[in-house]
Formats: structure tokens, C-alpha cells, sequence
């Protein structure tokens, strides 16, 4: 019998955060809407494009290179911040979600390799 394979998993909750970020991204789509211009602004297609982008990262999670993907658009997100404040917010706060979310990583990491977690115990 293999042992499960707790960075599965964790491909899992990245995807998940992924998704909620999105959402929250596209919420913004609302507020966007009732200003000047509507959703055909720039800011429109900005929100709406990073939205769709996060919603396409969470297929690449599963591959060696996209948690740096993911970390990349955190890393847009919070540029983003001298485009629209709001949205520049969101992505500080979803940055240190992400940040935490990679040290727990790191941690799984470590006590795989030193034969700690839960499932290696027999």
C-alpha cells in the first residue's frame, strides 16, 4: 500500500485559492460597471482579464512551474494597486494567504523528507 501524497492535496487548496481570488476579482467587475464608462474601460478589461487569468492558472498548479505562476499574478495583483487602489488591496491580502500557504509547503516538505507526517508513521 503507497502512502498518500500530501502535496496532492495541497495542488488542491492552491486551485481553491485560486478560484476564491477570482471571485473576489470579479466582484469588482460591479463597482467598475456603475462607473464612467462602464465595463468597456480599461479598468473593465484589466479586472475582467486578471480574473480570467487566475481562473486559467488553477490548470497549470499540477505542473513543476505553476505555483510561480500563481505567485507571478499575486505579484500583478499587487502591482495593480497604482491602477486601481482596491484592487492592488486585494492583492496584499491574497498575497500573504499565498505566502503563508508556501511556508506550510515548505514545512510538509521538510517533515516528508525527515519521515514526520502522520501517514509515514506506522
Amino acid at each position: 500500500m503507497t502512502a498518500p501524497d500530501p502535496m496532492k492535496g495541497f495542488r488542491g487548496v492552491m486551485s481553491a485559492m485560486l478560484i476564491l481570488e477570482a471571485i473576489v476579482v470579479m466582484l469588482a467587475l460591479l463597482i467598475i460597471a456603475k462607473m464612467d464608462g462602464g465595463l468597456a474601460t480599461w479598468q473593465g478589461w484589466l479586472v475582467g482579464s486578471l480574473g480570467l487569468a487566475l481562473i486559467l492558472a488553477c490548470g497549470v498548479v499540477g505542473k513543476p512551474w505553476g505555483t510561480w505562476v500563481a505567485v507571478g499574478l499575486q505579484g500583478v495583483m499587487i502591482l495593480c494597486f497604482f491602477a486601481l487602489p482596491a484592487l492592488g488591496a486585494i492583492g496584499v491580502i491574497f498575497g500573504l494567504a499565498w505566502a503563508w500557504m508556501l511556508w506550510l509547503r515548505q514545512d510538509v516538505e521538510k517533515r516528508m523528507a525527515e519521515g514526520r507526517l502522520t501517514s509515514q508513521q506506522e
